[in-house]
């Protein structure tokens, strides 16, 4: 990686052209010129769109061509350009840009991947319009696994308040419901504890971490009467984990671990798929949760939201994105960043 001498670099992917994700890169921009994070931040997307859409809600923040072997000053974003194909119409994605999206992400992620960028910071992407383009796409995290070659990476989410904050980390992703059970093994319960932990304790900074599992049926499978994942599945596998030394508690019903006394016991909680335990995440720090993926060879955090294309699509600018789950991201990230071992 580049030394931590100096500020670490940040690439920050704009997301679907047509969503907020270019307003929030003009917003992060103009923000940046006021009051400059301690990082070299580089926008990765199309210019054009970026500086457009920083017009029409009256910003015009300075922005650099990227340049590896010449930073631009402290206060200027810089803009790796990545062209859309075809003309962008807020709100309406068009599947001729999906391949420009993907690009994105494949050129901020094979920076990361080769130590010229410090880490990665995304804003939202439409996966129906990359889908509809022919594009097989599950999803950032799914992406960012496969193009760096590994083979478990665990989805976990930051919010609450920054002296106690909640985090959840997920078995499995994007997958739907009727699939969630077969993919509950034993091996993905064991390793996603063992990246949480890992990452608790070398990303994180937390000596001893404790964790928390959430079954997956209700009740926590009632003994077995309300299916059988919970006692022949994720018991084991916490046992497992505590043999190694690592301090998981559960299989605990997820009414019961979310309860704020409960939650606050443990310094991440482990549910078994993405609604059971983001819906609780966000419904306490929607707009300053962070997303972020453990255990690619590099930082990579998201905003807690989508694309939002309704808003984007408000010419009459009624209301307005708000950029605070981006900056808690790239906040998030330059910590991230800076604790990498050399």
């Amino acid at each position: 990686m580049s030394p931590l001498s100096r500020r670490p670099t940040i690439a920050v992917t704009a997301g679907e052209p047509a969503g907020i994700g270019p307003e929030l890169c003009a917003m992060l921009a103009a923000r940046h010129a006021i009051a400059p994070f301690p990082a070299r931040l580089v926008l990765v997307g199309d210019r054009d769109v970026i500086a457009e859409r920083g017009r029409r809600i009256g910003l015009e923040p300075p922005l650099a061509a990227f340049d590896p072997t010449q930073p631009a000053d402290d206060r200027t974003i810089e803009i790796w350009h990545v062209p859309v194909t075809a003309p962008v119409d807020a709100g309406r994605p068009d599947p001729a840009n999906a391949q420009a999206v993907v690009d994105m992400l494949g050129r901020a992620c094979d920076a990361c991947a080769t130590g010229a960028i410090d880490a990665m910071v995304t804003a939202p992407v439409q996966k129906s319009a990359i889908l509809d383009a022919g594009i097989a796409f599950t999803g950032h995290t799914e992406f960012l696994a496969a193009r760096t070659h590994t083979p478990r990476v665990v989805m976990m989410l930051v919010g609450g308040e920054r002296a106690a904050p909640l985090r959840v980390a997920l078995v499995t992703t994007h997958l739907p419901l009727a699939d969630v059970a077969r993919a509950i093994t034993y091996d993905a319960v064991v390793e996603t504890i063992a990246i949480v932990d890992g990452a608790l304790r070398h990303q994180f900074g937390i000596g001893a971490p404790r964790i928390g599992v959430c079954g997956l049926n209700p009740h926590a499978g009632e003994g077995g009467h309300l299916g059988h994942e919970d006692r022949d599945v994720i018991a084991p596998a916490i046992q497992a984990c505590v043999q190694q030394g690592i301090d998981a508690v559960g299989p605990v019903p997820a009414d019961t671990i979310f309860v704020p006394h409960h939650a606050q016991a443990f310094d991440a909680i482990v549910a078994m798929y993405h609604d059971q335990g983001l819906p609780v995440l966000k419904a306490a720090s929607f707009g300053g949760g962070v997303n972020v993926t453990l255990g690619l060879p590099f930082p990579r955090t998201s905003v807690d939201h989508g694309t939002a294309l309704d808003l984007a699509r408000d010419a009459a600018r009624a209301r307005t994105a708000d950029p605070g789950s981006l900056f808690a991201a790239i906040a998030l990230a330059i910590d991230l960043a800076s604790t990498r071992p050399a």
